[in-house]
């Protein structure tokens, strides 16, 4: 459905897929926010029915909207019931059917648009219908937007401001916000979308992320750390007293909360410690087009999206026995239909125990920009990227100076 419009209609009632196709649920509305003026109203989600439950969607987990159904770019879905913030508006219930002077809206357009997170979507156009008492069947046109504003209001205050910010990088986002007294950051952070909010803390040092989610409540926070990378959300929790992290690994969905508590039972400094288990994995019969297709997908960091572990089964971390590697520039000089098995590297491991000075010695001399991790039965339990070793080595303090912050202003 890329480059035409999308109707409402035509999304409401969809099936909801996994990653594989298989059905959790169903759409039953769409979550749409104003942008700044002169910018389109974007969605940011879906509420879909699972297990009868209304559950929320974040838009950038949905990697196409097709006939057969919205598919999911992952395998599962947070069950937290859905709970509408301030500013956001339900196609379904506050829209079709509203009164814009004497016409009714029958139906909303979206257009696909790509962006810095991959494909997303936003309101394009709004289909009116005029009923007349001569015709049995009304009448209907399609307008711009900008035409009925009253059916998107333009957001005020911090909401604005954090729409104003939207399209900067998280670095940037979070340099501005350090800036920023506590308790502007934390209303700026309650305006902002989970997904951006999760980008723009990793982005800050730990102690001061701690600062910023300490006014949110639990299933706001549960929200965002969910978007949050695992290696980054358990540096986080790592800085939360122990009643904390409790609290917040039991609101959180049960597989998640595992991968971070595993993580967080490694020391600090260590390769288990710093490591992800979000990596590319695949078999060893599985094709070369196979693993060039899992490194198009846009929400991949490029340190990541640089190869593919080939393992066997199971391809979840931790894995079956690891293979070897398949890098991209390797992929790229192959045939499509070959096998990964033939086109992998036997490339150096590192032990979860490794110091992160032996991890980044192994990056270094092999010019790798992300290493496996693995136990001594060689399995994956995932990998250290080359970001992650520098953020290591530069310190605590290498954010707060790029950031230039008057630290008396944070008090």
């Amino acid at each position: 459905m890329a480059g035409e419009l999308i109707y409402a209609f035509r999304v409401m009632r969809l099936p909801l897929l996994d990653a594989g196709g298989a059905t959790l649920g169903r759409i039953q509305d769409m979550v749409v926010v104003s942008g700044r003026p002169g910018e389109e109203p974007r969605l940011v989600g879906f509420v879909a029915d699972i297990q009868r439950r209304r559950v929320f969607v974040n838009a950038h987990r949905v990697a196409e909207l097709a006939p057969d159904g919205a598919r999911l770019r992952s395998w599962d879905v947070d069950l937290n019931p859905f709970k509408p913030r301030q500013g956001e508006v339900l196609i379904g219930a506050d829209v079709i059917n509203a009164r814009v002077g004497d016409e009714t809206v029958s139906d909303v357009a979206l257009r696909a648009v790509e962006g810095g997170r991959g494909q997303s979507w936003e309101i394009a156009k709004v289909r009116l219908a005029r009923r007349n008492s001569l015709r049995r069947k009304p009448s209907f046109r399609l307008v711009d937007v900008d035409e009925v504003p009253s059916l998107f209001p333009p957001v005020t205050g911090m909401a604005a401001e954090a729409a104003r910010l939207r399209d900067l990088h998280p670095a940037e986002v979070a340099a501005f916000v350090r800036a920023l007294p506590l308790p502007q950051r934390r209303q700026l952070a309650a305006a902002m979308d989970d997904d951006r909010l999760a980008d723009v803390l990793e982005e800050l040092p730990e102690s001061e992320q701690v600062q910023v989610v300490e006014g949110l409540d639990l299933d706001r926070l549960t929200g965002v750390l969910e978007e949050m990378e695992y290696d980054d959300l358990a540096d986080l929790l790592g800085e939360m007293s122990g009643e904390q992290q409790r609290r917040i690994l039991e609101a959180m969905d049960d597989d998640d909360a595992a991968v971070v508590r595993q993580l967080l039972s490694y020391e600090a400094g260590t390769a288990g410690g710093m490591m992800t288990p979000e990596v590319i994995l695949l078999g060893p019969t599985a094709t070369v087009a196979e693993a060039l297709a899992q490194l198009r997908q846009p929400d991949w960091v490029v340190s990541i999206a640089a190869q593919v572990f080939v393992c066997q089964p199971p391809f979840k971390a931790p894995t079956g026995k690891l293979v070897g590697t398949a890098h991209f520039q390797r992929l790229l000089r192959e045939p499509p239909s070959m096998e990964l098995r033939h086109c992998v590297s036997e490339d150096p491991v590192v032990a979860p125990e490794s110091t992160d000075a032996a991890v980044a010695e192994v990056l270094a001399s092999y010019d790798m920009l992300a290493v496996a991790v693995c136990d001594p039965a060689g399995r994956l339990l995932g990998a250290v990227t080359v970001d992650d070793v520098l953020d290591r080595q530069l310190g605590t303090t290498w954010r707060q100076r790029r950031g230039g912050t008057d630290q008396t202003r944070t008090a």
